[in-house]
Parts: C-alpha cells; structure tokens; sequence
C-alpha cells in the first residue's frame, strides 16, 4: 500500500525526501525484514498476553518425553503473529499488482486459517471436557478432521497450480544465442512463444523470447530444464495442464504437512523454515535479474524481483517468532503457523521452478514425515503378520526419537537447524554443479 501510495504521489509530481527510496526493491526488502521482526517481537509479546488471558494455551499429550509436563498451558495458536508478521510488510511494501505477490498472500492466509480452525477446534475441545468435569486427554480427533485438511490444501494446490499454468504473466525468458540477428526461436514441446525483447547488460545485447511453459529446473543436469509436457505422450499435450496441478497438490499437502509434523520440538520448525527461507530468497534473487541468471545459465523469470519484499517478511517473521518460541518456549506456533509455513514454502519452490529440489533443501520435513510413515507402516505389517506390532524408531517423528535416546530438545532442534543449512547450501550450490 505504501508502495502504491509513492507511485501515485510520482505520477502526480508530489516529491519529499527520501520517497524516491521506495523505488528500490533493495530498500523495500531491507524495510520488510526490519517491519516483520518489530511485529514478532515487540507485538508478538502483547498477543502472547491476549493468548494467555484467553486461555489458549496447549494441552500436552503423555508420551514420557523429557520436560512434557512443564509446556502444559504453554499458549499456542502463535503462529497468529508469524502471520501477521508476513502480511503486513508484504501489503504496505510490495507491489500488489505483480501476480506472484497475490499468489503467496493467499496461500498463507488460506493456510493460516486452516490451521487456525484446526487449533480452535482443539482448544474448544479440552474447554468442552473442563465444562463437565472429564479429565481431558488430547487425541488426534479433536481438532479439524483430516479429510479437511487435506482438501483445503488440494483446492489451494489447484489454485496456485492453475495460476501458475495458465495466467499471462507467468512467464519464463528464453535467450536467443547466435549473432545471426534474424535467427529464429523454435518453441519445444509444451511451449508457446509471446514475444520478443532486447535487453542490454554489460554493455551487451541479448535478444530474449517470453514463452508460456510448465518448465521446472533438474538438479545435477547439464541441461536442466525440463518441460513437464514431455511426461505425456504428445497426442495428449493439451492436457498438461492436468498433470500439473496434481504435482503442485502432491507438493504442497505433502511440505505443509512435513512442516505440520516438524513443529514438535521448541524451534525446530521455525528456525528450520527460516533456513528454508533464506535461500529461497537466494533463488528469487537469481532468478529476477537478467544479468545473473544469464551467468549461471538458469532461466530468467520476469515479474519476479518484487517476490523477495514477501520472501524478507518469511524470514524476518520467523527469525522473530524464535525470540518467543526457541527453549523454553513462551509460545507455540500451532497448526496456524505450520501449515502456512510449509505451504509457503512448496508455493515459493513452484513458482521459482524449483521444486525438484524441495526433497534437498526441505531434508528435515522429508525425513520427518518418512520417519512416520516407515514407522506406522512397519508397526502395521507386524502386527499383521506376527500378532504384536513392532517398530523402526523409539517414537515418531524422528526428532522424538532423539529425546527418547536422551537428547536435550535444544541439542536435536540446533543440529536439525545445522543439517537444513547444509541442504539448502547444497541445494544453492547445484545452480552451477550439473
């Protein structure tokens, strides 16, 4: 809003010092970082209170795990903050008009409100079982049913998935190379070409096509773009669009959830999310400038610079919210702020063209939720087939594993923080290593 306020003030010949700044995405994403950790921190404290007057604090199950008892009343639904931490900045700094922008914004308050009926439901629950007087145990019922859940997310994944493939201003560009200035570009299978441009950097001309196409990047390929309509036979090119928006449901249900499954520990998934975050941003940054994305040989993407103001405010509110949430925690994030950061997260990767890389850089879910599954599956087959389950893992998820090893939660959220800047160095890294 701020920003669009500048603009008009611009085109109406309105000048005071320092509104050229707002010119500068460098400035905006600067400000946006600074505006989401002033939210989380000094606000984040005053809805904590609000939370803890309210009572909606957290109802512990009894799993034997080391310092359980002492997060019993803790206040959840936190996440509250990490969202209004990520909307806000993005509303008064980003350019609303840029396709991109809407996009996330809708995801995490979809997300968000998801999240925040499940946590309702659960609150509401225990105060129900404190109204008759029945000892209240949490169980996985009662909050928002998992059918629910899922098919929020499914109608989310088609929205940004059909956003993604059909709206016009989603678009890559193509370098046309050779000096033959009357050379023409041949589209592939699954592309359409829009237009041609000049664009100078460095003092040189590079000639550029818009082209239409589901195209994501292949990690460790020499030629590492590929074109999802190459999945189909080309009598069914048309229908491309399909596979797609199931990828993109696949995706997104499958990291909002490992990231849902994660937020166990006291900062485990904020600090691991934040991680994420950065080097997300590093993506959007490459990938926004012509210059750059000419010299890592990566596809340049339009229309995305001004993604990185919301990218600034991810990170910013989540490097916020640890103030409140790291050991001891003061607060928790709930499903509120889970799913939202995990959906963010998978949406951020689709439009980058990156998601091939999400099982490298979003390690720590991946390994979460495969720690559950292998362990439910293994408990399941045993019990079939010897009469008394048996299991892989001393608990699920992985990180209950380690407390049950004995583990200080501190210890495994740190070392999970250390494995996700790993994975996310490595994953910047496989830009240029193909």
């Amino acid at each position: 809003m701020l920003y669009h306020l500048f603009e008009w003030f611009t085109k109406n010949g309105i000048k005071f010092p320092g509104s050229g700044l707002f010119h500068f995405i460098t400035f905006r994403v600067l400000v946006s970082v600074i505006l989401s950790l002033l939210i989380t921190t000094i606000y984040g404290k005053r809805l904590i209170g609000i939370l803890r007057k309210k009572q909606v604090g957290e109802s512990v199950r009894e799993l034997g795990l080391a310092g359980e008892k002492m997060k019993s009343g803790t206040p959840t639904m936190g996440g509250i903050i990490i969202l209004l931490a990520i909307v806000i900045p993005t509303l008064l700094l980003a350019n609303l008009d840029k396709v991109y922008v809407r996009l996330m914004l809708l995801c995490t308050v979809w997300l968000g409100i998801i999240g925040f009926i499940d946590d309702y439901l659960k609150i509401k629950a225990r105060r129900i079982s404190k109204a008759k007087g029945i000892p209240y145990k949490k169980t996985n019922a009662d909050g928002l049913a998992g059918k629910f859940k899922i098919l929020g997310q499914i109608i989310l994944g088609i929205i940004i998935g059909a956003t993604l493939y059909f709206n016009p201003s989603v678009v890559v560009k193509r370098e046309i190379i050779g000096n033959n200035t009357g050379s023409a570009f041949v589209p592939q299978r699954g592309e359409h070409k829009l237009s041609e441009d000049t664009v100078i950097a460095d003092g040189e001309v590079h000639r550029f096509v818009t082209v239409k196409t589901p195209i994501t990047t292949i990690p460790f390929v020499k030629t590492h773009e590929f074109n999802y309509a190459r999945l189909l036979p080309q009598k069914w090119e048309d229908y491309t669009y399909i596979l797609y928006i199931l990828i993109v449901i696949f995706i997104v249900t499958a990291v909002s959830n490992g990231a849902n499954i994660t937020d166990g520990l006291d900062g485990l998934a904020t600090g691991v999310s934040a991680i994420i975050g950065i080097g997300l941003g590093v993506f959007v940054f490459v990938s926004s400038n012509v210059r750059i994305a000419d010299y890592l040989n990566i596809m340049y993407i339009p229309n995305l610079g001004e993604l990185s103001i919301f990218v600034a405010a991810f990170v910013g509110a989540c490097v916020g919210f640890l103030w409140y949430n790291a050991y001891p925690a003061q607060v928790f994030m709930g499903d509120t702020g889970s799913l939202a950061l995990g959906g963010i997260i998978a949406s951020l990767a689709f439009i980058v063209r990156k998601e091939l890389l999400i099982p490298i850089f979003c390690f720590v879910f991946l390994i979460e939720n495969l720690s559950v599954m292998i362990q439910v599956t293994y408990f399941k087959y045993t019990k079939r087939k010897y009469g008394e389950g048996k299991r892989v893992f001393l608990m699920s998820p992985l990180h209950h594993h380690y407390q049950k090893l004995g583990y200080h939660e501190s210890k495994i959220a740190v070392r999970f923080w250390v494995v996700t800047i790993i994975t996310v160095v490595f994953a910047v890294v496989t830009l240029k290593l193909r």
